[in-house]
């Protein structure tokens, strides 16, 4: 695939690749394909965690999955989660930064340098309130939570949550993380 321009690619221009693998994200005008096959343990992860913060989101608030965030006019990354504050609309192909609350990525080998740098960064920058960044911890989730200190426009660590999670923010949440996806190797409960 060839940029349509010299400049390379634009934000826009992702809502025209119908040849470009489903889950195509722009950072600073490259173009980054998401090849690897996903594990079970991360697709569990954000389907669970999707299903909660539904359940838990007040009038008001969305939760949308795997929706790209257009930051500026050459990046448009894709978290795993989002939370907005713009209702729903089924033709939405992407959400301005000035909308969302809180991006959830679950961290995986292709994704961990991007998740825990260059999106932490990127997501302060353009102003996102919270960012959840959710490690796999020998099978546990262990969610690693930051807030943005509006001054510096970079995020504050807030905790790092294992077992429960209760935040405050950007509405009341409340979760069992061990609950978010089954133990290793097991079933949950009977037979």
């Amino acid at each position: 695939m060839r940029p349509p321009r010299a400049e390379g690619w634009f934000a826009e221009d992702l809502d025209r690749l119908p040849e470009a693998p489903r889950h195509t994200e722009l950072s600073d005008g490259a173009l980054v394909f998401v090849m690897w096959p996903r594990r079970s343990w991360h697709g569990r992860l954000v389907t669970s965690l999707t299903t909660v913060l539904m359940a838990q989101a007040p009038s008001g608030f969305e939760v949308e999955r795997e929706m790209t965030i257009r930051l500026d006019a050459r990046s448009r990354p894709e978290p795993d989660l989002l939370i907005s504050t713009k209702p729903y609309d089924p033709d939405r192909t992407w959400f301005d930064p000035a909308d969302v609350r809180l991006v959830v990525e679950v961290v995986s080998p292709e994704s961990a340098h991007r998740d825990r740098t260059v999106k932490l960064r990127k997501y302060a920058e353009a102003g996102i309130p919270h960012y959840w960044c959710v490690e796999d911890e020998d099978g546990s989730p262990a969610v690693h939570v930051y807030e943005l200190d509006e001054p510096t426009r970079a995020y504050a660590p807030a905790g790092i949550h294992r077992g429960s999670l209760r935040r405050p923010v950007p509405f009341a949440i409340e979760l069992d993380l061990d609950a978010l996806t089954p133990p290793r190797g097991g079933n949950r409960g009977g037979g």
